[in-house]
């Protein structure tokens, strides 16, 4: 049997390997609403800055709403804020990383996620890396820039997204 003496010489030890090793092993534990929102465990939404993501009973609901829970598993899923904190329905804004993936890029550049238009939101600060991940995406004929007719987002509003020199004058 384990003495008392040798139980308070260990204790403190596991104590501080506790506190130093549980963190690393916590993971936030979510549930995928659609291609750019998530929920997690305390109940809070988490809104993809910069970046839209076709809603459902839109073309490429489905594949966005998949990639989003396909990307969240490549890593520890970690939050970045900009300037706002959270939106009128009151989930919170963020860029949303996955180990090292940058999720609401990957979006973009999967032609599943629009970028907003740079003064459409104060929050822009990776605006020029979705502009550009958005214009390969179009260049690529991939995603929503594979579709033989308009998206009813860039239909409806036009002037809230970051779209491509040339797209309208190929579509209309």
């Amino acid at each position: 049997m384990i003495s008392n003496k040798i139980i308070r010489c260990i204790f403190p030890f596991i104590v501080l390997i506790t506190i130093l090793v549980l963190p690393a092993c916590t993971a936030i534990t979510y549930r995928v609403v659609d291609g750019d929102t998530i929920e997690i465990q305390s109940g809070e939404y988490i809104r993809y800055l910069g970046i839209d993501t076709p809603e459902k009973g839109e073309p490429l609901f489905n594949e966005a709403t998949n990639l989003n829970r396909s990307l969240l598993t490549e890593g520890s899923v970690g939050f970045e804020s900009d300037v706002t904190d959270s939106d009128i329905y009151g989930r919170l804004l963020r860029y949303v990383y996955a180990g090292d993936v940058f999720v609401n890029l990957e979006l973009v550049r999967s032609g599943l996620a629009l970028a907003y238009a740079r003064d459409k939101f104060k929050d822009n600060k990776y605006y020029s890396m979705f502009a550009e991940a958005c214009d390969r995406a179009y260049a690529d004929e991939i995603g929503i820039w594979s579709l033989d007719y308009i998206h009813p987002k860039l239909e409806e509003d036009r002037d809230d997204y970051y779209i491509p020199l040339d797209y309208f004058d190929i579509q209309d």
